[in-house]
């Protein structure tokens, strides 16, 4: 198992996670209708994500190289809950290896609190890899449906690790 390391974004980390993020929304395009802006760029503002409260970037290294990275924010759709898991990117050379899984468990027990996890209606592979992937961390005690309203339409899955209940041996370096 290649070593990976999960750690809070840097400023130094920003360009990396902004190059990242074009890949993102690339892979996203099949399921989504973006569009490059005049610059060739999909664009996403990033300027939360460092400073504002509430608001978490992570990046994941494998053997000291860049493989992803998360956003984590408070703009969840259902009230009783606290974080959304806004942005999660795995660079393909690290899929189906384990290290989304790995970097997902890492930040939940990191942050610990109501989470949602949305995903896009017809990114059928995402809906697998995070029923699977919760359904491991939380032992199956987590809530799967799709919401449809103003703020989000699709898949949702929601938990609870405030409580620390999940066996764990992750660690944030």
């Amino acid at each position: 198992m290649e070593a990976l390391e999960v750690r809070l974004a840097q400023k130094g980390d920003r360009l990396v996670i902004k190059n990242m993020i074009e890949l993102y929304l690339h892979d996203l395009s099949e399921y989504w209708d973006y569009d490059l802006d005049e610059h060739g760029q999909y664009g996403y503002m990033l300027d939360n994500y460092w400073g504002a409260p509430n608001h978490f970037a992570f990046v994941f290294l494998v053997e000291g190289r860049y493989a992803g990275f998360a956003l984590i924010d408070d703009a969840v759709s259902l009230s009783e809950n606290e974080r959304w898991m806004g942005q999660f990117f795995v660079l393909r050379k690290y899929r189906r290896q384990g290290i989304g899984s790995r970097a997902a468990k890492v930040i939940f027990d990191t942050l610990p609190a109501k989470w949602e996890i949305g995903q896009v209606p017809a990114n059928v592979p995402a809906q697998m890899f995070w029923r699977k992937m919760i359904q491991e961390y939380t032992n199956g005690q987590f809530s799967d449906s799709y919401l449809k309203d103003d703020s989000w339409d699709g898949p949702l899955q929601c938990f609870d690790n405030r409580f620390g209940f999940f066996s764990s041996d992750r660690t944030l370096r």
